[in-house]
C-alpha cells in the first residue's frame, strides 16, 4: 500500500516529482489509522471565533503596564513585532495542518513531520504552555474579581471560573461554540467603548494627544530592550494555534484550519497594536511607569480613567476578569484536553486520558484532569507574590519552544522529505519564523529561560523511560505501509 505520509500531503506549488500531491480535506483520521471519536460538527467560523476568543481580542488589558515597562514605551511596536512573528509561526501551522489534519497540534506536526520521539519533545514543550495557561488566566481573573468585590476571597473566585468552565466543556464543544460567540461579542463591545472614548480624549487634549511614540522611540529604541517586550507581548497572540487542537472536529476542509488561523492572528493583531497605541498616548504618568513598573496589574484600567472617567477603568477591569477567567480560559482548557487526548491515544499519557464520553463526544477524562491541576496550580500560586509572572514567563518558553520545532518539521517533512521547490512556504517562512523566535526567547527572562529547561530535560528523561519500557508510541498509520 502507498506511504500515507506522500498520499495525504497537500498541493506543493512549484513542486515536482514527490512534492506534487492532492491536498488532504476533511476525509478523517481513519486515513492514518484511527477511529473518528470526536464529533465533526465545527465550521471556519466557530474556528475563527474560537481562535480569536483565545487569544482575547482585549488581551493585552491585564499584561499592558508589564509589556510597556518592559519596551521603554513602545508597546505597540512589542505587538506589531509579535504579531509578525506569529504569522510566520501561523503559515507553517497551516502547512502541517493540512498535512496531518488531527488533534494534537504541535506534537502531531512534530511527530509526522519529523520522528515521533521529536514530536514527543514537541508536546513536551507544548504542554508547558496549555497546561499552564488555564492555571494562569484563573488566577489573573481571580485576582482582578477580588479586587473588584474585596469580600469574596481569591480562592472562591478561583474556583468558581474553574467549576463553570469544566461544566460548560462538558456538554460538548458545540456548546462551548455557542458560548464563546456570545464572548466574543461581549469583549468586542468593551473594546470599542474605549476606543472610541480613548481617541474623543485624545482628541479634546486629554493624555499626550496624537504622536507616534507607541511604535517608535529614539530615545529608548534598542532591539534587545524591544525583543525584550516581545517575549511578554507574545502571551496576548497565544491561542490562534489552539485551533489545531480541533482538526478532528472540523467539517470542513483541513484548509480551514490554517486559514482560521491566520485570519484570527490578523484581526487579533489588529486590534492588539490600536489599542495599545491608544493607551499608551493616555498613560498618566509614563515615565514612572517605564522606571518602577507595574506591580498591581492596573496601568490600562489607570489610562482607560483619563479617557473616560472611573466607570470606564472599573469597566476594563471587569471586561478583562472576565475574558481571561471565563472566555479566554474555557477555550484554553478545550484545547488542552484535546493535546492530552492526542497524546494518551499514542500511549505518551497514560490511557485514562483518551476516555471519550459516549454522547457528548468530548475527552471527558482530560477535561476533569486539566480542571484538577488548574485548580491546585493556581491555588498554590496564589500564594507566591510572582505566581502571575512566573507562569505567565514559563507558558511563553513553553509555547516558543515548540513553535521552534514546528518550523522545523516544515522544512523536514516537505523539503526533505517530499522535495517541494515551493521554496517560500516550505523554506524561507519556517526559517524566518525560526529565526525571530530564537531571538525572542534569547532575550526572554533568565527564569523563564532556567525553568524552561529544567522541563525540557525532564522531558527527555521521560521519552527515555518509554522509549525503554517499551512504551514507544504507536504511529497507525505507518502499520499500512
Amino acid at each position: 500500500m502507498s506511504d500515507p505520509r506522500t498520499t495525504h500531503s497537500p498541493d506543493l506549488p512549484g513542486g515536482t516529482g514527490a512534492g506534487s500531491v492532492p491536498a488532504a480535506g476533511a476525509a478523517g483520521v481513519e486515513e492514518f489509522g484511527y477511529r473518528q471519536e470526536l464529533k465533526r460538527s465545527l465550521t471556519f467560523t466557530d474556528l475563527l471565533v474560537y481562535g480569536l476568543v483565545f487569544m482575547v481580542p482585549i488581551a493585552p488589558f491585564g499584561i499592558f503596564g508589564g509589556v510597556f515597562q518592559a519596551s521603554g514605551g513602545m508597546v505597540a511596536l512589542a505587538y506589531a513585532i509579535g504579531g509578525l512573528a506569529m504569522a510566520f509561526t501561523a503559515a507553517s501551522y497551516s502547512q502541517m495542518s493540512r498535512a496531518f489534519p488531527m488533534a494534537g497540534s504541535v506534537y502531531t506536526y512534530a511527530g509526522r513531520g519529523i520522528a515521533q520521539p521529536v514530536g514527543f519533545i514537541a508536546g513536551w514543550m507544548i504542554l508547558l504552555d496549555y497546561v499552564l495557561v488555564p492555571a494562569l488566566l484563573y488566577l489573573i481573573a481571580a485576582i482582578a474579581m477580588n479586587s473588584i468585590i474585596t469580600s469574596v476571597p481569591v480562592l472562591v473566585w478561583l474556583i468558581g471560573f474553574v467549576v463553570l468552565n469544566t461544566v460548560v466543556n462538558y456538554f460538548g464543544i458545540e456548546f462551548t461554540a455557542r458560548v464563546n460567540k456570545i464572548m466574543l461579542v461581549g469583549e468586542l463591545i468593551v473594546l470599542a467603548i474605549f476606543l472610541v472614548i480613548g481617541v474623543v480624549a485624545l482628541a479634546s487634549g486629554e493624555g499626550r494627544g496624537f504622536d507616534f511614540s507607541p511604535i517608535y522611540n529614539a530615545d529608548t529604541f534598542s532591539l534587545e530592550l524591544v525583543f525584550g517586550a516581545v517575549s511578554v507581548a507574545v502571551l496576548s497572540f497565544l491561542g490562534f494555534d489552539g485551533i489545531s487542537t480541533l482538526a478532528e472536529e472540523n467539517r470542513d476542509s483541513a484548509r480551514s484550519i490554517g486559514k482560521a488561523m491566520i485570519a484570527a492572528l490578523a484581526l487579533a493583531g489588529t486590534l492588539f497594536i490600536v489599542q495599545t497605541w491608544v493607551a499608551a498616548l493616555l498613560v498618566p504618568d509614563p515615565d514612572t511607569l517605564i522606571a518602577e513598573g507595574d506591580a498591581a496589574g492596573t496601568a490600562f484600567y489607570d489610562a482607560a480613567e483619563v479617557a473616560g472617567g472611573a466607570w470606564l477603568g472599573t469597566l476594563t477591569a471587569v471586561a478583562t476578569a472576565v475574558a481571561w477567567g471565563f472566555a479566554n480560559s474555557l477555550v484554553a482548557q478545550a484545547a488542552t484536553s484535546r493535546l492530552l487526548f492526542a497524546m494518551a491515544r499514542d500511549r505518551q499519557l497514560p490511557a485514562f486520558l483518551r476516555q471519550v464520553h459516549p454522547t457528548r463526544r468530548v475527552p471527558v477524562n482530560a477535561t476533569l484532569l486539566v480542571a484538577a491541576v488548574s485548580l491546585v496550580l493556581g491555588w498554590y500560586m496564589t500564594t507566591r507574590e510572582d505566581g502571575i509572572t512566573l507562569l505567565s514567563t514559563l507558558v511563553n518558553f513553553g509555547a516558543l519552544s515548540a513553535f521552534l520545532l514546528l518550523h522545523v518539521s516544515v522544512v523536514w517533512h516537505y523539503v526533505g522529505r517530499l522535495g517541494s521547490r515551493n521554496w517560500w512556504l516550505h523554506l524561507v517562512v519556517p526559517v524566518l519564523g525560526f529565526a525571530i523566535l530564537v531571538y525572542v526567547v534569547i532575550n526572554a527572562q533568565v527564569t523563564a529561560q532556567r525553568l524552561g529547561f529544567v522541563w525540557l530535560l525532564v522531558g527527555v528523561a521521560l521519552m527515555v523511560f518509554l522509549i525503554a519500557t517499551g512504551r514507544k508510541p504507536e504511529i497507525r498509520a505507518e502499520e499500512k505501509l
